[in-house]
């Protein structure tokens, strides 16, 4: 029977995926560890690797295939001595069978907890374990439990080579209680639900704008996610603000001088590289504040893991420097470069943009003055930072003088942080902003 390879989750909250470009054709033999496709999320473009051996076979998903959900076949791959006559009792393509609709009154089945692609097998004391169809009949042929096994595969799936070593180790056999099967998915998992229909009033929205000339644009996935994670923030995320204004003189004298001396080796810090490590240090200073809200509790963090809102083509990521009170000016400027650099180019991995307990959302470079941010969830705030402006400001003697100010607001989840506790966080800021050479101490 050949190997369905399903669709992965390629991050925790994946749903669903475009199937961006194929890299193996049919009669490809693959080996574990082979990259068989590019597969685009919400946030990415990531590569898929075979874990096991075989011929491709079939390929069921065509390139440039949108919203294939999560656990689909979208190829299958022939063992050993399989050959395409194989195929003709195989799955056919999710396409061609379009799932039955579930009534809307139906209550909803959760899927099995278990990674995609992962197939589910019962050993010999019940146990459940993970392994690939090609491991598991080789286990069922020769009555070996695959219980005592560790998996070598992605997650710790048990793939052949696992129970290849296990045989030749000598493994102890009992054929008369070895048991393995695979666990029957569930109705509701066993189909993607149907698309959500579209609200009334898109319709409405529509028609009153269809004598007007214009373009619809499609949602695509990172803009479907970042409407309905920003709408939940405001919806559900109690938002306080606080704003202060901050004098840059020292922190651009000090810049100055620096890069001047970081120029032979190429490196250049940015005014956003001395605010990251500002709301690091100030986090640290404030370890109240480094929190997030996890609904029932709340979680403070001990390492200042900082995210910053990068601008890319159709929406935005927030990249996560993480330990940034620990790193230094040089270093946080080439972390972030990279991460920008590899953000636009939708090459960011999951565990980089996830994350963090604080962000920053700095819209200087474009004029802006001040504004207030969205906070992200599960975040306890952010900081948002406007340009720096020439300004006379009255000294401490009553004299006036001409200063470059900065407006930063820290959007505050209140749930988490207080009015009190959100102006000593940024209080701390600022001091941090004013007086940068204590940032490098």
């Amino acid at each position: 029977m050949p190997t369905e390879i399903l669709m992965p989750a390629l991050s925790p909250t994946m749903e669903d995926g475009t199937l961006a470009k194929w890299l193996v054709k049919e009669g490809d033999t693959v080996t574990s560890g082979d990259v068989l496709a590019e597969i685009e999320t919400d946030k990415a473009t990531m590569e898929f690797e075979a874990v096991d051996d075989g011929v491709v076979g079939r390929l069921l998903i065509a390139e440039g295939t949108a919203g294939v959900t999560v656990n689909t076949p979208i190829a299958l791959l022939l063992d050993e001595g399989e050959d395409t006559s194989a195929l003709e009792t195989a799955a056919s393509p999710q396409s061609e069978a379009p799932p039955r609709a579930i009534p809307a009154d139906t209550p909803a089945v959760p899927a099995p907890p278990q990674a995609a692609g992962l197939a589910a097998v019962t050993s010999q004391d019940g146990t459940r374990v993970f392994a690939s169809p090609l491991a598991r009949r080789l286990a069922a042929e020769t009555g070996l439990d695959l219980a005592g096994l560790a998996g070598s595969g992605p997650r710790g799936r048990i793939v052949k080579s696992d129970v290849e070593a296990a045989l030749d180790g000598g493994a102890q056999i009992d054929a008369s209680k070895n048991r393995v099967e695979t666990a029957a998915p569930s109705p509701a998992a066993a189909a993607p639900p149907p698309a959500p229909a579209k609200s009334s009033q898109s319709g409405a929205v529509a028609r009153a704008y269809a004598d007007r000339p214009h373009q619809e644009i499609a949602l695509d996935g990172m803009r479907r996610t970042i409407a309905a994670r920003l709408s939940e923030a405001k919806q559900t995320i109690p938002h306080f603000y606080l704003r202060r204004s901050v004098k840059l003189d020292a922190l651009l004298a000090l810049r100055a001088e620096i890069n001047s001396q970081l120029a032979p080796r190429g490196l250049k810090l940015s005014v956003n590289d001395f605010v990251i490590k500002a709301c690091a240090s100030a986090l640290q200073r404030v370890p109240a504040a480094n929190a997030v809200w996890a609904e029932d509790r709340i979680l403070q963090l001990a390492q200042s893991d900082v995210a910053v809102a990068v601008a890319v083509e159709g929406g935005l990521f927030t990249p996560v420097i993480k330990d940034a009170e620990t790193k230094s000016l040089s270093a946080l400027s080439a972390e972030m470069k990279d991460l920008a650099a590899r953000a636009r180019d939708r090459k960011l991995m999951p565990e980089e943009y996830q994350g963090g307990s604080f962000a920053i959302s700095n819209l200087g470079m474009f004029g802006i003055e001040s504004f207030d941010a969205v906070i992200n969830p599960p975040h306890g705030a952010i900081l948002a930072v406007g340009a720096g402006v020439k300004k006379p400001v009255v000294s401490e003697d009553g004299a006036v003088a001409t200063a470059t100010v900065m407006t930063l607001s820290l959007s505050v989840d209140h749930r988490v942080i207080d009015g009190a506790l959100g102006a000593e966080l940024l209080g701390a800021i600022v001091d941090g902003l004013e007086a940068p050479l204590a940032l490098m101490a």
